[in-house]
């Protein structure tokens, strides 16, 4: 079984930054079979989206149009963690963000996170 748990989210205004951060369960990076993690975030009244996922084995990246050039996703292995960096916020970012991992055996995201809350102020 895998926990994750997200952290880094809150109020801050149009052009701040914020680094949330999903942690793993120990030693689910080096145990697990993973084939992707990501970010996704749904705002009150729309759909779960993805905004940024990495691939495990190739260390590829993928972000949604929204976000390209301002959010980062990075990963420390020996902290079991995935980060995303998210720059140059704006108000249509805010929703709850989620971390989610993908199994090499899923054909989809089968893990998640509680989510957490951002909010950008204009």
């Amino acid at each position: 079984q895998v926990h994750l748990v997200e952290s880094g989210g809150g109020l801050v205004q149009a052009g701040s930054s914020l680094r949330l951060s999903c942690a793993a369960s120990e030693r689910t990076f080096s145990t697990f079979s993973i084939y992707a993690m990501g970010w996704f975030r749904q705002a009150p009244g729309k759909e779960r989206d993805l905004v940024a996922a990495i691939n495990w084995s190739e260390n590829s990246t993928h972000y949604a149009d929204s976000v390209k050039g301002r959010f980062t996703i990075s990963r420390d292995n020996a902290k079991n963690t995935v980060y995303l960096q998210m720059n140059t916020l704006k108000p249509e970012d805010t929703a709850v963000y989620y971390c989610a991992l993908r199994r090499w055996s899923s054909w989809s995201y089968d893990y998640w996170g509680q989510g957490t809350q951002v909010t950008v102020s204009s």
